[in-house]
């Protein structure tokens, strides 16, 4: 499954590869692309960059097959911007990668500044597409002002927790969604209503959950795991076609508090849109 931004083609699909290091890094990269996976998600703060390229570099899959993204910490969004993207770009052993991200919204450097800085390295040739991770409506719309094409927002997403009006914001202005922990960093595996499910589709509750999110235009859907068994069913995601009956009871299992991601540094997250688990 595919969607295309401006031209490109974006896996909706893809392995995240958050607290992802060494060796389980270097087995699951190689192993979810045997698979078939070829959206691969990193970031310069997961610390395993440098094993995300030697992964991709001893898979039999080429380089131009694979859809590759990482994000610009938020310490290295002002005057050493290009430097930590082009020491990102050394550790994956790539000239370019396919979507760079700043990964989230700071206040210190001025916006204008830091989506300039993105742009320039698109320009550059380094980044196929660029755009942003956890944004608000507000700081979408900020960003958005600044006529820089943007492609994606990255944030937490899953059935648990609704994006509606973040959802709609890209919608309307030509990006998609990027949803980062979409099984609710396995809280919601165990749900008796979406085990019912499963067991009616003879498939596996993660697999459910991300054919939830791939039933949505425009979004795309980065789960991460270790085992082949794993990656396998969360692969097969893309063959599950729920029920409207089915996707109403998902629906159902939003939360008022199920947000689960909420460092202190984040922006005041939308109203309606779920508040953080304690």
């Amino acid at each position: 499954m595919i969607l295309a931004h401006n031209g490109i083609t974006v896996p909706r699909l893809g392995l995240g590869t958050w607290q992802l290091t060494e060796e389980d890094c270097l087995n699951s990269v190689p192993m979810a692309l045997d698979i078939g996976y070829r959206h691969i998600d990193t970031a310069q703060i997961y610390g395993n960059e440098a094993e995300v390229g030697k992964a991709m570099a001893k898979s039999t899959v080429s380089r131009g097959d694979i859809f590759l993204t990482t994000k610009v910490w938020r310490d290295r969004v002002g005057a050493t911007f290009e430097d930590s993207v082009n020491t990102s770009l050394n550790k994956l052993g790539t000239d370019y990668v396919d979507l760079l991200l700043i990964h989230w919204p700071v206040e210190e450097v001025p916006l204008d500044e830091q989506l300039h800085a993105l742009h320039a390295v698109q320009k550059a040739g380094k980044a196929r597409l660029i755009g942003v991770s956890n944004y608000t409506v507000e700081w979408l719309n900020r960003a958005l002002e600044m006529g820089i094409s943007l492609a994606t927002n990255q944030v937490e997403y899953h059935a648990q927790l609704s994006q509606k009006p973040v959802l709609e914001t890209l919608r309307e202005n030509n990006m998609f969604l990027t949803a980062y922990s979409p099984l609710g960093r396995g809280r919601l595996l165990k749900n008796e209503v979406l085990g019912a499910i499963a067991s009616a589709h003879n498939t596996a509750p993660a697999a459910v959950l991300l054919a939830w999110l791939l039933a949505q235009d425009d979004v795309v859907a980065i789960p991460k795991s270790t085992s082949r068994s794993h990656l396998e069913a969360n692969f097969a995601a893309q063959h599950v076609t729920l029920s409207a009956d089915d996707i109403a009871q998902l629906d159902t299992l939003t939360k008022p508090d199920g947000r689960m991601i909420n460092p202190g540094f984040s922006a005041k997250w939308d109203t309606g849109v779920g508040q953080p688990v304690v």
